[in-house]
């Protein structure tokens, strides 16, 4: 690692925060803080929605996801899994989104809170919170990854938790002062940069690349798209199953971006309804086009190790791209790429920081204490819950040390234990007008209950004397739906109508 690059990474994360501050500086009320008035472009918000949810994630381990940890290939099946996203945001632009945009709601489990009561919204809402802290912890503990890595070059043995406190102190200065405006526009310049340095990786890799190996690679099943195997078990096991990939991952998107607040954040800061529609259906699409770029990458990252398995190289999946930016890539390039790889990460937790401050005042605060203080108090509310969950995300992201599993399987298998009874509940409200709000928060507990042994306990064995594994990740989300609606669905049979009233109470500002 040259000093160049070391250069460069500390320019570019001091001036991230900088610009951050710059942008969002004159906050002036706490709709402006917190959705930003409604008034963002859609094509701002929809950049925004990409970094927010790929990051770090997506840059140090999709690529490692061209090969199995067994050995073999996955090749480029795991890109089902976005096709199913496209799928899911659409009908979540159609059916949730619009329902969004009446009246004044700044959070999705307002809906909740007018069709069950304060109860159920705050139930959601403390949900939304415990699965933000976990699934950030582990983005936390990603961007240390290629930190870790960079200062052993320079001779400095660092943890993980110290590298974690540092990107959290530096994400807080402009997410704690800009508000959501600072945390989107941000998005965009970081979502540009470490896409552009995936591009000239590629371009290095490119002439580094023996001739013939995209032949072999086809040969090897590097390219292979699709997984076509019906097998049951298999497509109860392996995310990479088409069946899988596309239906579970449809539902999964519908609970990450239809009700998880860090992205109905984003596109409820858009000027209208047909703008969130633009962002979250683009949003899906742009991710699709950046998983194949960084898959690409992976195969030929394959190519330049000599067409060598996980364990003939000794390494993680996770490891493959980082040894390389740090490694190989020319002085400068290496650089900018790891700069804006953590500087992703430091988005992604502005991101979760503003809404879960925004969930913390709109959804808790002024639902229980039925107060509607005047809108300066509010905002000082925001920024002071604001310093108080990067706090917490600091000792959080401080306890994610094992990578036994790629991070990004680990990121994603952690929303498995909410998603579902998220989703569910908003199902129930809809289709299920006897259900009340007894039985609402009854059947979300014990959804995430379930879930909870599902996901940490049952194993299925997938052949005789064969090693249990666990069910995919892509239908927790589905099954948690199937229980949510299953006893939601039973408790309201003990009601003779349908409920309605909604619940009247005064919508948070």
């Amino acid at each position: 690692m040259h000093p160049v690059d070391l250069a460069i990474i500390v320019v570019y994360l001091a001036a991230m925060p900088a610009i951050g501050v710059l942008v969002g500086r004159r906050q002036r009320s706490a709709a402006d803080y917190f959705i930003g008035e409604r008034s963002l472009p859609w094509w701002a918000v929809c950049f925004s929605i990409v970094a927010t949810e790929t990051s770090t994630l997506t840059v140090i381990s999709t690529p490692g996801l061209i090969w199995a940890a067994s050995g073999n290939y996955n090749g480029l099946t795991y890109l089902q899994l976005p096709f199913g996203y496209i799928i899911g945001r659409t009908l979540v632009s159609f059916v949730l989104l619009p329902r969004y945009f009446k009246g004044q709601q700044t959070t999705a489990y307002a809906f909740l809170g007018e069709r069950f009561g304060s109860a159920m919204q705050g139930v959601s809402s403390v949900a939304f919170i415990v699965t933000r802290l976990l699934a950030e912890g582990v983005r936390l503990f990603a961007g240390a990854i290629p930190i870790q890595v960079i200062l052993k070059h320079f001779g400095l043995n660092t943890s993980y938790w110290q590298i974690v406190v540092v990107l959290t102190a530096l994400t807080v200065i402009y997410a704690l002062v800009g508000g959501i405006k600072a945390v989107v526009w941000v998005d965009v310049i970081q979502l540009s940069v470490y896409v552009g340095g995936a591009i000239i990786a590629m371009i290095v890799l490119a002439g580094k690349l023996p001739d013939g190996w995209t032949s072999r690679a086809a040969d090897a099943g590097i390219f292979r798209l699709f997984d076509f195997n019906f097998d049951f078990l298999h497509l109860l096991t392996s995310q990479y199953a088409f069946v899988t990939a596309v239906v579970g991952g449809a539902i999964f998107t519908m609970a990450s971006h239809g009700t998880d607040q860090l992205i109905v954040q984003r596109f409820l800061a858009c000027r209208s309804v047909a703008d969130g529609r633009k962002a979250l259906i683009g949003s899906g699409v742009a991710v699709t086009v950046q998983f194949a770029l960084f898959l690409f990458v992976g195969a030929m990252l394959w190519a330049h190790n000599r067409f060598r398995t996980l364990p003939e190289l000794g390494v993680k999946g996770d490891d493959v791209f980082t040894n390389f930016i740090t490694s190989e890539l020319p002085v400068g390039v290496a650089g900018l790429l790891i700069a804006a790889i953590l500087a992703s990460t430091m988005g992604a937790l502005a991101s979760a920081l503003n809404a879960l401050s925004n969930s913390t005042v709109a959804d808790l605060y002024q639902r229980f204490t039925k107060r509607q203080p005047e809108d300066s108090k509010l905002l000082r509310h925001g920024r002071m819950w604001t310093l108080v969950w990067a706090v917490v995300f600091a000792v959080f992201g401080s306890l994610f040390s094992n990578r036994n599993n790629p991070v990004i399987e680990q990121g994603l298998s952690i929303t498995g234990y909410t998603y579902g009874a998220m989703l569910g509940a908003f199902f129930l409200g809809m289709w299920v007008k006897r259900a009340r709000q007894l039985d609402a928060i009854i059947a979300f507990v014990v959804t995430v209950a379930v879930m909870a042994v599902v996901v940490l306990a049952v194993k299925i064995p997938p052949a005789p004397g064969a090693k249990p594994v666990v069910l995919a990740f892509p239908w927790y989300t589905l099954l948690g739906v199937l229980i949510t609606l299953v006893v939601g669905g039973a408790l309201s049979l003990r009601h003779r109508t349908p409920e309605t009233t909604a619940a009247k109470e005064p919508e948070p500002v």
